[in-house]
């Protein structure tokens, strides 16, 4: 495949999960060897044998999981590896200017004296940007960089991302979300299966056009929906306090309902309190204080087995940990709830024509592509595993699902077919409690909006007043 990418220019690089941007993306930092072809860096082919090298050149890369040390001081972490020394002691306070400095230069203003672990995700990031530019980068590579981003701290990563195009530097924008390669880029190459089947820039592109190229089809961007008949309350969280692994403060005194035929969306920044959330409605973690009910009866204190056995279902936030078994077959991942119960067991003794057909029921129903049901789960694609997580949780036919990142690492045309899903079951009576970290997500499935900030619900908004700038303000904190 060939990619070419001009100085002073944002080049974005879609693809669904698992199209081969970042593996790409990788090879040019050197954490990935090439097989085959060459790299052609500032006119000259290079060897780019790991990232030493590639720093060398003026390449840098700030990844989707940052590669900071918390305890440290941000002017610590941006020099670590790159000391100025003076007498052979390191001269924090000449680091800290050369930081001000270039903090001033593209508008990434931090204060190089804070700690990593008191800073929120957004300047993080530019910590991350910072220590790139301090090591000379040229070329700067960025990762689904708006991914634990507030509405907010995205717009002012474009600004400095336009600073650095201003400058002459260039930017690899890696993402798979349309409406920021319609806003930031200069040009386009859309990647699928591991090649590139277009290059175009936003003037000759509609976000339709590139949705089709990732998936190969036509895919409807918004989500088509009437507006919610609510019926009676299926979910009560009254007071609810849930302590996280370190044993603070996870979810503080939050109250909320959902009825039956309504979704009610959670929006906030990853790592408010919305994991601990989902886990203690599941009776997967234990409840510090405050009431959870399902139609009144309380659950507070019941196990996982009997919060399933109440008519709840869960698509799980981390699908790989919680929602498949990756070494079982196909139709086995479809029965984990009720494997041991009739039709699908009789005396404890398995019944596998009936596993097998009702495994091929939920198949066919949505559409998810394997080669029939014995498959290992593991040799699915990432969207494939996620419709089928889905499935199995709307085929118990639960009062309540919680939908916990419904759609995270999945391409446009099975966010499609999720969110069709989803919006089909509430018009039959189902209550939807959405978690999920992507916004535009939130905005277009929910009818209404719960908004979480630091384990606090700070407001609960109908959709039609849910305004993405108000609810970007809550999200960071501006109550």
């Amino acid at each position: 495949m060939d990619l070419v990418v001009d100085w002073g220019q944002v080049h974005a690089l879609l693809g669904e999960n698992g199209a081969g941007k970042s593996t790409l993306m990788n090879v040019v930092y050197g954490l990935v060897r090439p097989d085959s072809g060459e790299i052609i860096f500032d006119g000259k082919p290079v060897q780019i044998k790991g990232p030493l090298d590639a720093i060398k050149l003026g390449i840098g890369m700030v990844h989707q999981h940052f590669m900071l040390i918390p305890p440290l001081t941000v002017a610590e972490n941006i020099v670590l590896g790159n000391e100025v020394a003076n007498a052979g002691v390191v001269d924090l306070d000449e680091a800290s200017k050369k930081v001000d400095e270039l903090s001033r230069r593209f508008h990434l203003e931090v204060n190089p004296r804070e700690r990593i672990a008191d800073l929120s995700v957004g300047i993080q990031q530019r910590v991350e940007i910072l220590k790139a530019l301090y090591r000379g980068a040229r070329l700067l590579i960025l990762d689904e960089p708006t991914a634990v981003l507030t509405p907010q701290e995205i717009r002012g990563l474009f600004e400095v991302v336009r600073a650095l195009t201003a400058e002459g530097k260039a930017v690899i924008f890696i993402t798979h979300k349309l409406a920021e390669v319609m806003e930031i880029a200069n040009s386009i190459t859309v990647m699928r299966r591991g090649k590139v089947v277009a290059t175009t820039s936003p003037a000759e592109a509609t976000p339709a056009d590139l949705a089709r190229m990732m998936v190969g089809r036509p895919v409807l961007l918004r989500v088509d929906k009437k507006p919610a008949e609510p019926g009676k309350g299926i979910l009560a969280i009254d007071d609810l306090v849930v302590m996280d692994d370190r044993h603070h403060v996870a979810v503080d005194h939050l109250s909320l309902d959902v009825r039956a035929g309504e979704i009610v969306g959670v929006a906030g920044v990853e790592g408010n309190g919305q994991n601990e959330l989902v886990e203690a409605l599941m009776g997967l973690r234990p409840i510090r204080g405050g009431a959870v009910r399902i139609e009144g009866s309380d659950i507070s204190h019941a196990t996982t087995h009997e919060h399933l056995r109440s008519g709840l279902g869960l698509i799980p936030p981390d699908r790989h940990r919680m929602g498949v078994v990756l070494e079982l077959s196909v139709a086995d991942n479809l029965v984990l709830d009720d494997h041991d119960h009739p039709p699908f067991a009789r005396w404890f003794i398995r019944q596998f024509d009936a596993i097998r057909d009702y495994a091929n029921k939920l198949i066919k129903t949505f559409d998810i592509r394997v080669q029939g049901p014995d498959q290992p789960v593991s040799s699915l694609s990432g969207g494939n595993q996620q419709k089928l997580v889905v499935a199995r949780e709307l085929g118990t036919l639960p009062k309540l699902l919680i939908a916990g990142q419904p759609t995270r690492g999945v391409d446009v045309g099975s966010i499609e077919f999720i969110h069709r899903q989803l919006v089909s079951e509430r018009d039959k009576g189902l209550a939807v409690l959405l978690v999920s970290s992507e916004l535009d997500e939130v905005l277009s499935l929910s009818d209404r909006v719960a908004v979480i900030y630091r384990g606090k619900l700070v407001a609960v908004l109908d959709a039609k007043d849910a305004d993405r700038d108000r609810i970007g303000l809550l999200m960071a904190g501006a109550a």
